[in-house]
């Protein structure tokens, strides 16, 4: 095949998911009046990353369709193999290693990937983005862009910035580099400096609609849509996720715990606790704070929104319990959440949190 057939073979490039395709092509339109930095925010799960990456690619793209990436040019090419000269991946270096990116992690002077440098000492992957990674930027923003293009930094999530490399990039926004875009992908807007979030555009991305979330589950192979989409709050990205780990959408485990509190009996915390025990603290306590969420709408005579399938028992349990104990163990467990990666004894952790559950439910 000729070098010119090689390039024009659409490349894979990120792509913009069917329900922000609309918003992200009236977004680019925007052509030279585009903001510098903008804050992409929204539900978690519903594909804001997704979002920042195809726009990064769109904004580097030189032959944009309609204002997204061709998915041909030279362009597409290197944003697809992961090398484009004008784009910066600016996160933890622990998602960095989760996304396959271990010689970024190990080389601060990694052409596109940019993550924290790396000692010959172990230590636990950094879990949030340090001033030493937006300094590593400095000589990149000093450099002339390819073809007279656009720079891209993609940094994500923002609300992984420590106080420290927030007001690093702060000043940089104050006085941004010629022709640098900066796209900031958020959970948790409110996290951020104030100061920092009025630096930026604000890009709100909305949840699809259950029809449009549906379908692309059901496109995607995913049989029960509706259940893993009640699971992940409505948030079809965050619904694969689920999907793909194994779990059920209603775990057993839970259905174990709660059909005894339902009936005003004890369960069998012993046996609970050996199977949480196996699983990752964040991943169990996700699933307890969904199920107080039902909990308590259905102590207000609300619809469950996260577990459908146990709507019964939530709500007789909803009924026996008492709404202030419902409350304050969901706050406790909030607090739990902090804890899930620290190397505590994990059999007497998830003994201690579902002994706090049972606690909350008696009447």
């Amino acid at each position: 095949m000729s070098a010119a057939g090689s390039a024009a073979k659409p490349a894979n490039v990120a792509r913009f998911l069917p329900w922000q395709e609309d918003i992200a092509r009236s977004w680019l339109q925007q052509g030279e009046r585009f903001a510098h930095a903008w804050l992409i925010h929204g539900l978690a799960g519903i594909g804001k990353l997704q979002f920042g990456a195809a726009a990064a690619a769109s904004l580097l793209c030189e032959s944009p369709r309609e204002g997204l990436a061709c998915g041909a040019c030279h362009a597409c090419t290197w944003v697809a193999a992961g090398n484009h000269p004008d784009l910066r991946r600016v996160r933890p270096e622990a998602i960095a290693l989760e996304e396959g990116a271990e010689a970024a992690a190990e080389s601060g002077d990694d052409p596109v990937e940019t993550t924290a440098t790396g000692g010959s000492s172990k230590r636990a992957p950094s879990k949030e983005i340090r001033i030493d990674q937006l300094r590593a930027l400095e000589s990149w923003f000093n450099t002339a862009t390819h073809r007279g293009g656009w720079r891209v930094a993609l940094i994500y999530p923002a609300q992984a910035m420590n106080v420290v490399s927030a007001n690093a990039l702060l000043k940089v926004l104050e006085e941004p580099p010629p022709r640098t875009l900066f796209l900031l992908v958020a959970d948790a807007p409110d996290r951020l400096l104030p100061t920092l979030l009025s630096r930026c555009r604000r890009l709100p991305l909305p949840t699809p609609a259950p029809e449009q979330a549906r379908a692309w589950l059901q496109s995607q192979g995913i049989d029960d849509a509706d259940d893993w989409l009640a699971a992940a709050g409505g948030a079809p990205v965050g619904a694969l996720r689920l999907a793909q780990s194994g779990e059920s959408a209603c775990p057993a485990w839970l259905e174990q715990l709660l059909l005894p509190l339902s009936s005003g009996k004890g369960s069998d915390i012993g046996s609970l606790a050996d199977q949480l025990e196996k699983m990752p603290a964040a991943q169990w306590i996700d699933a307890l704070q969904r199920l107080y969420v039902d909990l308590m709408l259905a102590g207000a005579g609300a619809a469950p929104r996260y577990f459908p399938r146990l709507a019964e028992p939530v709500a007789r349990t909803a009924a026996r319990a008492q709404p202030g104990r419902l409350a304050e163990a969901a706050r406790w467990l909030t607090r739990q959440r902090a804890l899930a990666g620290h190397p505590l004894n994990a059999k007497l952790f998830a003994h201690a949190a579902l002994q706090r559950v049972v606690q909350s439910c008696q009447a």
